[in-house]
């Protein structure tokens, strides 16, 4: 593997190249955070998928194609005269300091979730940081991802179940009381309550040490590998799948399942 050195030259290789692009290409030259921020969270989904797929080529690729838009957000930000690289990293470096106080002071923390309260403990006494527990969730978060985060920001702080089988008779009192406003056919009210389910769900998951947004994400995988599998077979047989009922659908569908896929 590359020394300290040479990563650090790498680094400023990439920060010189910047430089350059940005004086010389049009299209790096216009950019700015607002036209950077939509291609940023989608730089950053494309990592997420490929961390997903255990892709260390395609790993490697992303975390490429991410730190060019911190790069880019450090050189706007330098232009501007608001801050610059170094700014950045000694930022960052303090406040790891400041919050591994197990590490880097005289705290104590014998275990992962320690650590974890201990920072969120932290967060609140910083200086310009959150105010509140919750503060700190981005509401621009994905629903599942922001509803896990919100769950564990409380549990930091000890809002939690004293037993994590305790959650599944909430699980089971949100699911009734949806079934009931299912019976009642009102929208609004079914709509609340799916949310309240879908809620109990995810904090099971936390619970049992699952993340929610990879579970769903598996699920997600496995029905379009299945449903490509259906169609696929489909095509080949010259049909297309409005010709055909559920019962031949669900038979080449569990084929699909019987392979592993």
């Amino acid at each position: 593997m590359s020394t300290k050195q040479e990563k650090m030259e790498a680094f400023g290789r990439l920060l010189d190249i910047l430089d350059e692009l940005r004086v010389k290409c049009p299209w790096d030259r216009k950019q700015t955070n607002e036209s950077l921020r939509t291609n940023t969270i989608e730089e950053t989904y494309e990592l997420c998928d490929a961390l997903m797929r255990e892709d260390d080529t395609d790993i490697k690729k992303e975390l490429g194609d991410l730190l060019l838009h911190i790069v880019f957000y450090a050189k706007i930000g330098d232009e501007k005269g608001a801050f610059d690289m170094k700014d950045i990293c000694d930022s960052l470096c303090e406040k790891l300091i400041y919050r591994h106080p197990h590490v880097f002071g005289d705290g104590a923390a014998d275990s992962s979730q320690k650590v974890e309260q201990n920072w969120e403990q932290l967060k609140l006494k910083e200086k310009g940081g959150n105010k509140t527990v919750l503060q700190g969730v981005p509401a621009a978060l994905p629903s599942v991802v922001k509803a896990h985060r919100i769950q564990d920001k409380a549990r930091n702080v000890g809002f939690d179940w004293t037993e994590r089988e305790q959650v599944w008779d909430k699980v089971q009192e949100e699911f009734s009381e949806l079934k009931t406003e299912i019976g009642r056919m009102d929208a609004d009210k079914m709509e609340a309550e799916f949310g309240d389910l879908f809620f109990s769900l995810i904090n099971a998951a936390r619970l049992y040490k699952i993340n929610p947004d990879n579970a769903l994400e598996r699920t997600n995988q496995k029905f379009i590998r299945r449903f490509n599998y259906l169609e696929e077979h489909t095509i080949r047989q010259g049909k297309n799948l409005k010709e055909m009922t559920l019962g031949e659908m669900d038979k080449i569908w569990n084929e699909a399942k019987a392979k592993g896929l």
